[in-house]
């Protein structure tokens, strides 16, 4: 089986359960579950995230969870060389969701909560894809939550690059 389709059964199987009533995340996982999601630089909270949210929204879809997940993958391995972050950032560490950058409110919460998701570096209580980051991407282009990662995985820190990437699909959407 290869990590994608592993993914997909943990997913379906979580959702299952959540759609069942089961809300105790953590009983979901087997130790193979929970080795699987650490190999892929994922934690058992990030998955739980998606399947909430789909259980209880109707999204993000399952497709979408397996790119979250393909980017933040990607990212461990090619950036963090297979290694976990011991850095985490916490509630208190994200802008408001005031704050500007480039004159765009809310863009600084989530693209601090972007770099947090492709290093693996989000406190388990907060979720890069929340239904704020999804109202904001959708309102700013309709971007989808994996291309923003890999957007901002592209710009390498350059704040400018992400206001112009976020300004172009404004204006492109128009």
């Amino acid at each position: 089986m290869t990590w994608n389709d592993t993914f997909l059964a943990l997913f379906d199987r979580c959702l299952e359960q959540y759609n069942a009533g089961n809300t105790d995340f953590n009983s979901y996982y087997t130790e193979s579950d929970l080795e699987f999601l650490k190999s892929i630089g994922y934690k058992p909270r990030e998955l739980f995230d998606f399947i909430e949210d789909l259980g209880d929204a109707g999204e993000p879809s399952r497709s979408t969870a397996l790119l979250v997940a393909s980017v933040r993958r990607d990212y461990f391995y090619v950036v963090q060389g297979g290694q976990h972050s011991s850095h985490e950032i916490s509630k208190s560490d994200l802008p408001t969701f005031g704050d500007l950058l480039g004159g765009i409110s809310y863009l600084p919460r989530i693209l601090k909560k972007a770099r947090a998701k492709l290093a693996g570096e989000l406190d388990p209580d907060m979720m890069y894809g929340c239904g704020g980051d999804r109202n904001f991407l959708k309102k700013h282009g309709d971007i989808h939550l994996a291309d923003f990662l890999r957007n901002i995985w592209a710009c390498d820190g350059d704040d400018a690059k992400v206001i112009s990437y976020v300004q172009s699909r404004i204006n492109n959407a128009k």
